[in-house]
Parts: C-alpha cells; structure tokens; sequence
C-alpha cells in the first residue's frame, strides 16, 4: 500500500514550543495573552525552507480575533513580546499605494533570520526584570487627540443657511 495522496494537502499545521524558551525569566513574567501571541505568530512562520522570519505579518485585529480578546488586550500582548525580546518589529504599519494597510513586519527572536548564520538572536535570554528591550508602538492617528469634528468653513462670508426674510404690507 502506498500513501494516500489525497490527504497530503490537508497537512496539519503546527508550531512547536522550545521547553527551554519556556524556562527563561522572560517567558514566566509574560501574561497568558502574550504567551498564547507567540504560538499564533510562530504559525504565520513559513519553515526553514521558506523562511519569512522578519517579514511575519500579523495585525492586532487578526491577532485578537483569533486569540478571543479585545483589540487593547492584543496590541498589549504585542509590547509584551517586544519588551521581553521575543519579536522585534523588522517594519512598521503602513497603508499601501492603493489604500491597503500593511501590518507590522515582526521577527521572532527564537527563529534565525534568513541569509544569517543559522543561529537565532533570542534576546528573551537576556532579559533581566526592569531592562525592558524597546518597544515600536504604532504611531496614532489623531497625534494631536482632538476628536471633535472640523467646523465646516465657508468662503467669502457666504453661510449655508439662507435667511428669508418677508415684509408686511
């Protein structure tokens, strides 16, 4: 008997957990959400034959909505990760030529980059609590937080609204 090739499509795709990863300081002061983030970014991973380690894409809504949680709760478990030097974001957000948002770029610190020497950074592996790593926070859209709509600005004194105005004989 030979294999069933029709089932080699539908292939399980799994990611794997390193116990010593798990082990570190780095890992047991992360929040679960940020502990359930990793397992969802290493799935975006493409494998070392197809390695797109620091150009893996996940936006925060994606992330949320896969994880179950609000879009706060996942944009904090990101800053997690960064800050502990599990992901470094490699490029940020940014809207396309035609209107279409990228999302960050991220590299996963456990995985080696490709075109390097074979070995990961893991930055999480020097991290001491209170040396947080820096974390690349998207930029707001409304830096200046006015969140009032602009009066409407007419020209030349003209007004939108027309007075009528009737004379009694």
């Amino acid at each position: 008997m030979g294999r069933d090739k029709r089932n080699e499509k539908q292939a399980e795709h799994w990611t794997k957990m390193i116990r010593h990863t798990m082990e570190t300081a780095a890992w047991r002061a992360l929040s679960p959400t940020a502990q359930a983030l990793i397992v969802w970014l290493k799935l975006e991973w493409r494998g070392p034959q197809a390695n797109n380690n620091g150009r893996i894409r996940l936006s925060v809504r994606q992330a949320a909505e896969r994880m179950g949680v609000g879009i706060n709760t996942a944009a904090r478990a990101f800053h997690e990760l960064q800050a502990k030097g599990f992901i470094v974001c490699t490029e940020g957000a940014r809207l396309g030529v035609g209107g279409e948002a990228k999302s960050p770029a991220y590299e996963i610190t456990e995985l080696a980059m490709p075109g390097s020497d074979g070995r990961p950074r893991k930055l999480f592996a020097d991290w001491r609590s209170g040396h947080d790593f820096p974390v690349m926070k998207a930029a707001a859209n409304n830096p200046n937080g006015s969140r009032r709509k602009a009066k409407p600005h007419h020209q030349n004194g003209d007004s939108a609204v027309t007075n009528i105005v009737t004379f009694r004989k």
